[in-house]
Order: C-alpha cells, then sequence, then structure tokens
C-alpha cells in the first residue's frame, strides 16, 4: 500500500491559511494527481489505487471531484488574503493520469483556467504510461490545451520491465513519442536504472532506446526500494538482490556521458533536456520554491508558507470535497530554519540556481573546500567581477549529492578522497 502521510499539525475545515511574509510573490502552478493505475508496480509506494482496491467511489467521478475542489480552492486563497495569480505550470501526475479519458484531463484543465487563468505559453504535462494513449487520445489531451507528454518507459529491456511489473510493450515507446511529437507536443521519457539484475549493457540499451525517439527531455531515477512495497519484501526475503551503490554509480556516470554526447545538458541532478526551453518548469517550480496548490488525494500543497497535503484514498476525498470541506489531512507552517534548509537541500540539485552569497557564514566557509575535492566547479563558485558566485555540483558532486548538501548545512560528512 502508499507510504503513510507525514504527522503534523491538524489542518481546519475551512482550509483558511495565514500567509507568510512575501505572499504572492513567487510563480503559482497547480498540480493534479490522479490515483489511479491499472496494475501496482511492486516497486511503487505512491498513492495509486487498481479498480479492485477502490471502495466507496467511482473513477468516473474523479474529475468532477478534482474541479470542485479547485473552485474550493479559489475561494479559499481569497478569504485567506493571498492574491491570485495566474497559473505558471500545469501537472498531472499519478498514479496513470490517461486512466482517465483525455476529455476529464481536459475538463479538469479547462476548471484551472476558468478559476485562475493560466499564463499565455504556460507548460502544461501530463504523465502517461505508454498503453495508455493512442492518436485519438492525443489529439484530445492537445486541443484541450496540454502541450507536453511525460511517458513512463523506465526500461527498454523486457527482463527488467518484468522486474519492475511494468506491463507495457516497449516498442510501443518510440509509436507514442512520434505521434505526440507529430502534434507539436514537447515529450520527456523517464528511465528507472539499478533494478535488481540489471546490468551495465541492459541500461545502455534503455538509453539508447530512448535517444533514438529523440525526446526533448530525459529524467533518470535510481531506483529506490522502498518499505511496504511488493519489491521491499522480496529483497528482505533475498528473492531479489538489493540495488548496488557502486553499480548505480557507473550507471549515472552512463548516463550522462551517452546523453551529452546525444545534446542533452543536465540541469537537475536527474533530469537532461536539449536546451533550456525544454527544461521542465513545473519540476524546477518545487525545486526553486514556487507556490503550488495540489489538486486530488495525497496530493501536497505548499502555498505561502503553509504546506499540507490531503488525505489519500479517493473515497475520504470525495466525501470531504462535496461537504465543501477541506480535504487535507495535515499540515504545517514553514519556519525560517526550514526554509533555509529546504533553499539549499533543493536549489544544490538544480545548475546554476544557488548563489553561494545565500549560504551562511559556517556554508560559505566549506564552499573552498568542496571545489578542492572536486564536488564543486570552482569557476562557477567563485564567481567573476559584477557577476555572483553560483554552486554547480560536477559529476562526482552530483554522484554525492547529499553529502554536499550536508557540508553546506554545517553538517560534516565524510567524503573520500
Amino acid at each position: 500500500m502508499p507510504s503513510a502521510l507525514p504527522i503534523a499539525d491538524p489542518a481546519p475545515v475551512d482550509g483558511l491559511i495565514t500567509p507568510g511574509p512575501g505572499a504572492g510573490d513567487v510563480p503559482f502552478g497547480v498540480y493534479v494527481h490522479v490515483p489511479f493505475c491499472r496494475v501496482r508496480c511492486g516497486y511503487c509506494d505512491f498513492n495509486t489505487y487498481t479498480a479492485s482496491e477502490l471502495r466507496g467511489v467511482r473513477r468516473d467521478d474523479y474529475a468532477g471531484h478534482a474541479v470542485r475542489e479547485i473552485q474550493w480552492a479559489a475561494q479559499v486563497l481569497d478569504r485567506s488574503g493571498v492574491p491570485r495569480r495566474p497559473v505558471s505550470t500545469v501537472f498531472f501526475g499519478g498514479g496513470t493520469p490517461t486512466m482517465l479519458p483525455a476529455s476529464d484531463l481536459a475538463m479538469v484543465l479547462r476548471a484551472i483556467d476558468d478559476t485562475w487563468g493560466i499564463l499565455p505559453g504556460a507548460e502544461v504535462t501530463t504523465e502517461a504510461n505508454p498503453d495508455s494513449v493512442d492518436a485519438s487520445s492525443l489529439e484530445t489531451l492537445r486541443a484541450g490545451g496540454f502541450n507536453r507528454m511525460s511517458f513512463g518507459m523506465q526500461s527498454a529491456v523486457p527482463h527488467v520491465l518484468a522486474t519492475l511489473d511494468r506491463t507495457h510493450d516497449p516498442e510501443r515507446v518510440p509509436l507514442v513519442v512520434d505521434l505526440a511529437k507529430q502534434l507539436g507536443l514537447d515529450v520527456s521519457l523517464d528511465l528507472i536504472y539499478s533494478t535488481p539484475g540489471e546490468s551495465l549493457d541492459d541500461w545502455r540499451t534503455s538509453l539508447d532506446a530512448a535517444i533514438a525517439c529523440e525526446p526533448d527531455h530525459v529524467s533518470a531515477y535510481s531506483l529506490i526500494v522502498e518499505d511496504g512495497t511488493a519489491m521491499g519484501r522480496a529483497v528482505k526475503r533475498g528473492e531479489l538482490p538489493a540495488p548496488d551503490d557502486d553499480v548505480a554509480a557507473d550507471m549515472y556516470e552512463l548516463a550522462d556521458r551517452v546523453l551529452g554526447d546525444a545534446g542533452y545538458g543536465w540541469y537537475e541532478v536527474s533530469n537532461w533536456a536539449k536546451g533550456d526551453e525544454h527544461a521542465s518548469r513545473h519540476n524546477l517550480s518545487y525545486w526553486k520554491g514556487h507556490d503550488w496548490w495540489g489538486v486530488g488525494p495525497g496530493a501536497h500543497s505548499s502555498v505561502a508558507g503553509t504546506r499540507w497535503w490531503n488525505v489519500k484514498h479517493p473515497a475520504a476525498y470525495a466525501n470531504r470535497v462535496l461537504a465543501d470541506e477541506s480535504p487535507a489531512a495535515g499540515r504545517e507552517t514553514l519556519d525560517d530554519e526550514t526554509r533555509y534548509v529546504e533553499r539549499v537541500l533543493l536549489a544544490t540539485r538544480v545548475r546554476g540556481e544557488l548563489r553561494t552569497s545565500e549560504l551562511r557564514q559556517e556554508g560559505r566557509g566549506r564552499v573552498a573546500g568542496l571545489i578542492a575535492r572536486g564536488l564543486v566547479d570552482g569557476r562557477s563558485a567563485l564567481g567573476a567581477p559584477g557577476t555572483p558566485g553560483r554552486l554547480d555540483l560536477t559529476l562526482r558532486g552530483r554522484l554525492l549529492a547529499d553529502a554536499v548538501v550536508r557540508e553546506l548545512l554545517d553538517e560534516p560528512w565524510s567524503v573520500s578522497s
């Protein structure tokens, strides 16, 4: 089953928040969580439900419930005194959003536009499995306002897909990518590496297959075996080997080299794009600390210094929104220390995002040592006359990003030379 929600303060039924300093000064995005999947992948601990796990609610009603939350959300922000802003980015994730009819996704998007307004040129993305779309559904999404597709490819190797419990035919990936590109949609492919039993040659096969599709963007994430998942239990029983950190590092280095040779530049530790214009603006908004409202069961939101997360089960969520009550299960108010820690944690991962001047004195004092150990690019960190220094991780630094963050936060971490 999906992982548990964080423990925090109870959320008020009316959903009202107290805006922090600078409320309304940053861009505003919307995330829509669609919690439905055809099957549950063995590695996944996201808040998703198969048909057999849905009780007390129908999938066909979900779009209407999401629209109710969107309309209610705008009223809550107005009553809270948070200035209205048009939406900069929209992202439909899951689950598999395209388990819903494309017309339902377009209806939810239209409600976002009617409620807040969507900026001209805004990035509007939906995730999809390669077997969950066809020419007709892609055309409906394009006509409905979507301009970016993120396809869950994961691997091109059948035995790796089988270990991940992925059911799509890898040969379908280039077909749906081509259909999307013909319609003028930006395309991202999501890959997973370090799957139990996956070799370096297997990973190279997947990278080559992804590049052959000529997507605009590639995400590559190292598999994390989560407790409570089917894969986690299989690893504990010894039925599957645990991922090897050294092999994962080799796979990351291979990905960076192969993608770089194909014209994809890294802009975040796990993401590469063919030019800055194809970077995921929605994901960058999280890493840069922008505001967003999360719609749907289990969705997280962060607006004007308050963060909250919705109840997880679609039936509980539906009951709340139909009663015009907050669907939030808990919330927290971000203090200055939390904001600083999260700024360093997230911005360090993004190329050129964190200015060295933003670091506290202890963190700035550690930059020279990180440069000396080849973890941070010295030229970027030192800057030039009239140009602020920025923290750019080297390839080695990306492999040890968590350790770099600990040092910048004045939590010394042993990094071998």
